[in-house]
């Protein structure tokens, strides 16, 4: 799904705001997260899952074509564990509490 979808989607939801509002909203929430990230601490939306940052290391690495010895810096990665509830959704899991 797109940006652009997402907030078509708001819209009909939610008639009060403009389209704008939502977008401004959108872009305030994607720039939250993505300062909280970068100084180090973990997301975590309840039901939907926890997005932390994760470190790859520095180290020796090889071209496969030519076998040369390359370094490569430390770089950072994101890692995505799902919640309980979307993946109970996802995998047409049910309980009790889902009605």
């Amino acid at each position: 799904m797109l940006k652009s979808e997402i907030i078509e989607k708001l819209q009909q939801k939610h008639n009060n705001l403009s389209s704008y509002d939502i977008e401004l909203i959108l872009k305030i929430f994607f720039k939250k997260i993505t300062s909280s990230l970068k100084s180090g601490n973990a997301i975590e939306i309840r039901g939907f899952g926890t997005i932390k940052k994760k470190i790859n290391k520095e180290k020796q690495v090889r071209n496969p074509k030519n076998n040369q010895l390359l370094f490569k810096d430390k770089t950072y990665k994101l890692h995505f564990k799902i919640g309980k509830t979307l993946h109970k959704k996802l995998n047409h899991i049910s309980s009790g509490d889902d009605k």
